[in-house]
């Protein structure tokens, strides 16, 4: 999963994304670690692999992970190249969903670039970049389906489509407002227009209003707003998630209860992330290793193996599963295996979070 964080300057995105990086770090031994500097890697905080890699003894655990993008040059006019704005509408391209910092905290030693804070202001001024680069796209997608319409008449669906997109855009408006089928979301999906994608808006609260964000009045605001276009909003205080980025697991804890605050906004951050996106893990354990899979809701049995390598799909015979909640509820696997809970499943099953897996295949 890859997720883009975009934010106008001076909004908290660039201190956030060093929290993230820092939260990373343990992380640097995977390779694309360091194919660019703009990239953290975030661990995904799974307590069940802590289990599993006790349970079993495991010589690996391997957590599932996020890679944070730190998406620079987004100002006013990015779509007509100012800033970094290619290089920016190049990366955030690549990314599965966006996190849109939004500065919800007044500080009069900390200059908004508009001269006052206003995150509804903040908030479209990206919107509309991000608008004005896909009105630029569909006219091109549509001029080249038009061309192709001689040898292929089901284009002129394609065409429907992408003129009501079009419409849409017109009226200032992203591609998530727009209505229409399963079908016609996968087309646009895979067409790569910037505003189909997934957005979380991260509110920045100053240090004294994280813990009660009733006592912000901009965050409200802002919630009403996402609810309106469909989106995602999470309270997050930049400077406290740096600080806690530089503590140790435990040190982290009794931070956080100082505070009054069960989760960081980072583990909430990726918890959204999931929940958005409509993610899900299964987990395989043994001596070797303990490891968690992130894949889509829905997936069946022998792509999630396929996950794992090409041959288990390929060769996919059954997936022996058990329950998370019930292997820890009945201690062992074989206790497990006693009172029937440890199940084989075909090919049409569907594979559930917390699923405890061993793929069977011929190779």
């Amino acid at each position: 999963m890859k997720i883009g964080i975009v934010g106008l300057p001076n909004v908290g995105k660039s201190t956030l994304f060093n929290a993230i990086t820092n939260a990373g770090a343990e992380m640097a031994n995977y390779p694309f670690c360091t194919i660019d500097p703009n990239v953290g890697v975030v661990t995904v905080a799974d307590i069940r692999l802590d289990f599993l890699a006790k349970m079993y003894d495991s010589k690996k655990y391997t957590p599932a992970i996020i890679e944070f993008v730190d998406i620079a040059g987004l100002v006013k006019g990015a779509s007509k190249g100012e800033g970094l704005g290619n290089k920016f509408l190049a990366n955030i391209r690549e990314v599965d969903a966006i996190v849109h910092v939004v500065r919800c905290f007044e500080d009069s030693n900390i200059v908004h670039v508009d001269g006052a804070v206003d995150p509804i202001r903040d908030i479209e001024t990206i919107n509309l970049e991000l608008i004005f680069a896909d009105m630029e796209m569909i006219e091109k997608r549509i001029d080249k389906a038009k061309k192709g319409l001689k040898a292929d008449k089901s284009l002129e669906t394609e065409i429907e489509l992408f003129e009501r997109l079009k419409e849409t855009f017109d009226k200032g408006q992203s591609a998530r407002s727009m209505d229409m089928t399963d079908d016609e979301y996968h087309l646009i999906n895979q067409s790569n227009f910037l505003t189909i994608k997934p957005v979380i808006y991260a509110a920045n609260l100053g240090e004294d209003e994280y813990a009660d964000v009733s006592v912000n009045k901009h965050y409200k605001t802002v919630e009403d707003y996402a609810n309106k276009q469909g989106a995602a909003v999470l309270p997050i205080c930049a400077k406290i998630e740096a600080e806690i980025s530089e503590l140790e697991a435990d040190e982290k804890l009794e931070f956080l209860k100082e505070l009054g605050i069960e989760k960081s906004g980072l583990d909430l951050l990726v918890q959204e992330s999931y929940t958005l996106l409509g993610l899900i893990s299964f987990l395989t354990a043994g001596p070797d290793e303990v490891r968690a899979w992130t894949i889509k809701k829905g997936t069946k049995a022998p792509q999630a193996a396929g996950k794992i390598h090409s041959d288990f799909e390929r060769g996919f015979i059954r997936a022996e599963i058990v329950a998370y909640n019930d292997l820890v509820n009945n201690g062992t696997m074989s206790a497990a295996k006693e009172k029937g809970l440890v199940r084989s499943e075909g090919k049409d099953y569907e594979m559930k979070d917390g699923d405890v897996t061993l793929f069977r295949f011929n190779v």
